[in-house]
């Protein structure tokens, strides 16, 4: 790998940008491809797809044979609201490769003995979610049920590129949160990436349940985009 290459790559990864390393086999020529002009690349279909699977391997297209090494960032899960169900989702998210963030301004609710070895931010969201660096490989769970702190969380969320915005309540709540979104100057369209109520439709009971449910949805539209 030349220098210039290894410095492309290392620069994305501390800027936690998604590349792929395109090595064409038959004379070593490199490239190093952003996620985000993967779909301008002759391996538009197959750089999409290591991307979403974190897939790397060799690729034989009409151009060519190629090794594509895929450097996505680490997974990383932002949960709005210490409260029941983030304690039973955070074993399976962080089982599934997620490093997990705890924002609740609740100080009583954000506490060390409640989530022991968690990043947790006892800041209201809109000061600290900027700070986070709301990416493609983010997602967000908003889970306090309080708008005070569930709503600045989802207008942060939705003016960045998280790949899954999800939200606590019953669909007379996500209508209602809807209308407060209109309000706020956002589109059908932008509400329309809130997955509200928040997790598959499973017929979960009681909190563990609900994260089985959540997570599951969560990893549906990470794999596969809906």
């Amino acid at each position: 790998m030349k220098l210039d290459i290894f410095e492309q790559v290392l620069e994305a990864r501390t800027q936690r940008k998604a590349v792929a390393l395109v090595t064409q086999l038959a004379n070593g020529a490199q490239r190093v491809v952003a996620r985000d002009h993967a779909a301008d690349d002759i391996l538009a279909h197959v750089l999409d797809e290591a991307f979403r699977f974190d897939r790397s391997g060799v690729h034989k297209v009409p151009e060519g044979e190629f090794f594509v090494h895929i450097y996505n960032p680490a997974l990383r899960l932002v949960i709005i609201g210490a409260v029941h169900i983030a304690q039973a989702v955070i074993p399976i998210a962080k089982a599934a490769g997620y490093d997990v963030v705890v924002v609740d301004p609740r100080g009583a609710f954000a506490t060390g003995a409640r989530f022991p070895e968690i990043t947790l931010h006892a800041e209201w969201p809109d000061e600290i979610l900027p700070t986070l660096g709301l990416d493609q490989r983010t997602g967000i769970l908003a889970l306090t049920h309080d708008p005070k702190i569930d709503d600045p969380s989802l207008h942060l969320a939705l003016k960045s590129k998280v790949f899954y915005i999800g939200a606590l309540g019953s669909k007379k709540n996500q209508a209602a949160r809807g209308q407060r979104l209109i309000g706020a100057g956002f589109s059908e369209s932008d509400i329309a990436r809130i997955h509200g109520p928040i997790g598959l439709n499973i017929g979960a009971q009681g909190a563990p349940e609900i994260a089985i449910s959540i997570m599951a949805e969560v990893t549906r539209v990470l794999r596969l985009g809906s």
